[in-house]
């Protein structure tokens, strides 16, 4: 499973090589971002840890655990989804949204704002 996922993005990468911009359209017309293995892999290793944590509570409720102590590993889960989300948005912006500003499409600042101010709700 590992050597297709490899494969695939050995493939991802030469298309992308041939893309103007890291942001591309996919068939579907959502927008699509092209990470480096480095950061897909530290996005993906955090993901696996953060979903490890919601097995551990699901584990805790079907245990009968104590509430408090269930209460502290979802704060435990809500800490490390932040963690991702900075370091997801500082990606965003080092990439995605200054090639946009480059490109003349000043619309990427408003739409960084918007995305800021759901995080920080």
């Amino acid at each position: 499973m590992q050597e297709k996922r490899i494969e695939e993005k050995v493939a991802e990468e030469k298309k992308a090589e041939e893309q103007p911009a890291e942001n591309m359209i996919s068939e579907c017309g959502c927008r699509m971002k092209h990470r480096e293995n480095e950061e897909y892999r530290n996005l993906m290793n955090r993901l696996k840890r953060i979903e490890g944590q919601i097995r551990g509570i699901q584990g805790m409720v079907e245990e009968e655990r104590y509430c408090v102590d269930i209460l502290t590993q979802v704060m435990a889960v809500q800490s490390a989804l932040n963690s991702f989300n900075k370091a997801l948005l500082s990606n965003h912006i080092k990439t995605c949204v200054v090639d946009d500003i480059r490109e003349g499409n000043h619309e990427a600042v408003d739409e960084l704002c918007g995305t800021i101010q759901k995080l920080m709700k």
